[in-house]
């Protein structure tokens, strides 16, 4: 997902028991403060399968959040944020990278990259264990398969070789 598509996923968006979350909205910055917008293309309203690690990881953090706003009060994460600030507001973008991002990555002992490295890494990862590139797509949310392609098709494993079989085959007596 693109970084303002998880700032802005509700706790309405997320089925946990299907492991599925629906991509809804989105989380802009404005002038007058963060606001909920549509998603950046038609294509972009999806749902993202969750595998089975990444459900206990939110079913965790939903307690955690739970536990933690139970004690603020009842405005506390009034927006019903998935990923929200101690104080249950949005979280900006810019203390996202610093707080938490550059911090994870320091401990982790890995190279500064941006955070929507991940995408270009689940992208990645995906197409070189052979997942069709449609699927990929559908995921992303691009709006057509064609700029997944041109993106990434220098990842898919074995494209030329299989061309000049292909040709190979069709040119052979």
């Amino acid at each position: 997902m693109r970084q303002g598509e998880l700032l802005g996923l509700g706790w309405e968006d997320v089925d946990l028991e299907a492991g599925v979350v629906q991509v809804r909205r989105t989380l802009t910055l404005a002038k007058g403060g963060p606001r909920i917008t549509e998603p950046k293309t038609p294509k972009s309203r999806r749902s993202v399968r969750l595998t089975a690690s990444a459900v206990e990881a939110l079913e965790r953090h939903r307690e955690r959040q739970h536990s933690g706003g139970a004690a603020a009060g009842e405005k506390w994460n009034a927006w019903d944020l998935v990923f929200c600030t101690r104080r249950g507001t949005p979280i900006r973008r810019d203390n996202l990278h610093v707080r938490h991002w550059k911090p994870l990555l320091r401990r982790a002992w890995l190279p500064d990259i941006r955070f929507h490295e991940l995408r270009h890494t689940c992208a990645t990862l995906l197409l070189t264990k052979g997942v069709h590139p449609k699927i990929v797509s559908e995921m992303l949310g691009h709006s057509s398969v064609s700029i997944t392609l041109d993106t990434y098709s220098h990842v898919i494993p074995g494209l030329g070789d299989a061309a000049v079989r292909a040709m190979e085959d069709v040119l052979s007596p």
